[in-house]
């Protein structure tokens, strides 16, 4: 065999190993969690592998379970509707919180005839504490003047699984209920609660199924799901006395001052036209990168994995999954924060 030939199958295998046989082996990525931003995070992940040829897996398990993945060091990084607390931070390696969009949770019933409700924080608490049984109880009357509610007894649905839903659900309960904060104690918010009447479903899906199934049934979901099922769902009174439904205008007018590390909640908002049980959901990952055997294009893949969903045109997309886009100061913050990522302490992204 000539230097020829020899010099020609060199390269032939040179750009074989090159391409793969087509295509180049680029890091994939792995996520968990909240089911709330699922829609978002389905057709972000796609239009990203799009553009990068990086795969992006994401499973619907929960908050709670996402948190719980991450914690393992099984997961690149963990979906949640409610950010890590100090105590929770303390269990584990310093994590950074990436907010990716904004949202909400309704109250959705069935109650056949009527498609304006009107409902108040405090009647909402009542109503999932027990004291509250009736549709044509004399406070409700009151609020719906004109709605026809009937004699019917109330069923409230809850989420049976860890959620950031009901976290941010409960979180409001908590605001704007002195009774419901002194019945339920410590246990009154979180991703699990012991609810102290109703029946419980799995995610938004087992919710709606449920009070979609149940005459006089009345539930919490995320508002994402309720726009794309077309869910009958209630106006909600906020601070300032009026009463809100939730849309794109009404979600992002509760975001309100945000701290730098964007763990807060923002539900009762005393801003006017806010929806008041609305709500960040959150990406997050570990500090320091270097974990599990991870590779720095790993890491590296993960940093602008979130860098894009930042970005305009992921932010934009928001609007068509019926999700809120992220305020200004969101955005810059967790720019901020994306520099501070490490792998092998050395910063990705500068």
């Amino acid at each position: 065999m000539n230097k020829k030939v020899i010099s020609m199958a060199l390269c032939a295998i040179s750009l074989l190993a090159l391409s793969g046989c087509g295509k180049q082996k680029t890091a994939e990525l792995s996520g968990a969690g909240a089911t709330f931003p699922m829609p978002y995070y389905m057709e972000s992940f796609k239009a990203y592998q799009s553009e990068t040829g990086i795969k992006v897996s994401y499973g619907g398990i929960g908050s709670g379970g996402g948190v719980r993945n991450l914690k393992d060091k099984v997961v690149d990084f963990a979906g949640s509707d409610a950010f890590l607390k100090d105590d929770e931070m303390k269990q584990m390696e310093p994590v950074i919180h990436i907010p990716t969009c904004m949202g909400a949770v309704v109250l959705a019933y069935k109650l056949s005839g009527v498609k304006n409700l009107k409902l108040t924080g405090e009647l909402i608490a009542e109503i999932y504490e027990g004291k509250v049984t009736n549709w044509n109880d004399p406070q409700l009357k009151a609020i719906n003047p004109g709605v026809n509610l009937p004699n019917k007894k109330i069923v409230p649905v809850f989420r049976s699984d860890g959620s950031g839903t009901t976290n941010v659900f409960t979180d409001y309960l908590t605001k704007v209920s002195k009774s419901w904060v002194q019945k339920l104690g410590k246990g009154s918010v979180g991703k699990s609660v012991n609810f102290p009447v109703g029946q419980a479903a799995k995610g938004n899906p087992g919710v709606a199924g449920t009070i979609g199934q149940t005459e006089g049934a009345i539930g919490y979901i995320g508002s994402e799901y309720a726009f794309a099922q077309k869910i009958t769902y209630a106006s909600i009174q906020n601070k300032q006395g009026e009463f809100i439904i939730p849309d794109t205008k009404s979600i992002s007018a509760a975001a309100g001052n945000i701290p730098d590390d964007t763990r807060t909640m923002i539900t009762n908002s005393d801003t006017k036209g806010a929806y008041p049980i609305s709500c960040f959901t959150w990406i997050i990952v570990y500090k320091e990168q270097n974990y599990a055997g991870r590779s720095i294009q790993q890491a590296e893949a993960t940093v602008n994995l979130l860098n894009y969903m930042l970005g305009k045109e992921a932010q934009q997309r928001t609007l068509k999954v019926h999700y809120a886009p992220l305020p200004q100061s969101a955005i810059e913050k967790s720019l901020s924060n994306l520099k501070k990522i490490t792998y092998n302490g050395k910063t990705l992204r500068k």
